[in-house]
């Protein structure tokens, strides 16, 4: 079963989505992580072993790679897809109970702000390394964030900014979310954040890339 894990673990790594995919070049013809998720849950493997065992561990290799400029986006969105299409035979499991989630995830982009790239990057990462990640979407003012709060009280929130312009609006938005839930942990990123700017403002946690926000959350689990 271990071998399966790691195929798959491979499969979401390199983004080979399933045998008829093409790419990568050099697994053509091979089972991907359609197939071979298929196959460890016919051995009798669990959905939360296939989750943690293989899907996330790929992902978080395609975080670090991308950390590190070992990769680009469009090796993330084969990821994702190859991550995404394991999840689809595993999602009934997890509707019927058999599987908790580590965690809610909450992003969005902030009020005035359109731009969803970094935004999105974050929330497939995120997704990929076991988390339920609700996606508020762009131009979200600080109401949004805090009437979904109300629905997800144990979640963790991210905010996005990609302009210097709409760096207030992320001020505001942490301020006004702190004065309704002044235990919210907030974690915030984007091209023109830095970590004084953070500090600044409030929130909990600044990172410049998708995995310092899974690093930030599993620490933050791990200590609960």
């Amino acid at each position: 079963m271990e071998e399966l894990f790691n195929k798959i673990s491979d499969c979401v790594e390199f983004g080979k989505i399933n045998k008829a995919a093409p790419y990568p070049p050099n697994m053509k013809d091979q089972d991907g992580a359609d197939e071979l998720t298929v196959q460890a849950l016919e051995k009798g493997a669990s959905a939360g072993d296939v989750l943690s065992k293989g899907l996330i561990v790929g992902m978080e290799k395609v975080g670090v790679k991308f950390r590190e400029n070992k990769v680009f986006v469009p090796q993330v969105l084969m990821s994702a897809k190859a991550m995404n299409t394991a999840m689809e035979h595993l999602k009934p499991l997890f509707a019927e109970g058999n599987t908790d989630k580590k965690g809610v995830f909450i992003i969005g982009t902030v009020a005035g702000d359109l731009h969803d790239i970094g935004k999105n990057l974050v929330s497939m990462i995120v997704e990929g390394n076991g988390y339920e990640v609700i996606d508020l979407g762009t131009d979200v003012p600080a109401k949004k964030f805090i009437d979904t709060i109300a629905e997800f009280p144990d979640a963790i929130i991210g905010l996005s900014s990609l302009l210097t312009t709409t760096m207030a609006s992320m001020e505001n938005i942490v301020k006004e979310i702190k004065a309704v839930h002044p235990n919210q942990k907030v974690t915030i990123g984007g091209a023109p954040i830095t970590q004084e700017f953070c500090d600044q403002i409030g929130a909990d946690n600044f990172s410049a890339d998708p995995q310092g926000v899974v690093e930030f959350m599993n620490k933050l689990k791990m200590s609960a």
